[in-house]
């Protein structure tokens, strides 16, 4: 069973931009799906971003031109690279993978 582990989290201005990371407890090769998700205060969680092993990636709209999502299987790390913050990015960011959850990263967004 693999552990996921977020950083990178943090308080940034409008405009401004964070990277994600995601570091998993075991090799990340055999999990073809990995995937971003937050949760903003009083919704319910969604989607961000998906990648698949081969490279394919797929975006919630709000995000397309503004956020990339990577991953670096010799590294066992998954990456949600953020541009252009806005205030309603602000939510708890989540990992996962193979059917499991790291515990987040909070990301707020505020001038």
């Amino acid at each position: 069973q693999v552990r996921l582990v977020e950083s990178g989290g943090g308080l940034v201005q409008p405009g401004g931009s964070l990277r994600l990371s995601c570091v998993a407890s075991r090799s990340i090769s055999s999990i073809y799906i990995m995937a971003w998700h937050r949760q903003a205060p009083g919704k319910s969680r969604e989607f961000v971003a998906t990648i698949t092993g081969g490279g394919t990636t797929t975006y919630r709209d709000s995000v397309k031109g503004r956020f990339t999502i990577s991953r670096d299987n010799a590294k066992n790390t998954v990456y949600l690279h953020m541009n252009s913050l806005k205030p309603e990015d602000t939510a708890v960011y989540f990992c996962a993978g193979d059917g499991q959850w790291g515990q987040g990263t909070q990301v707020t967004v505020s001038s």
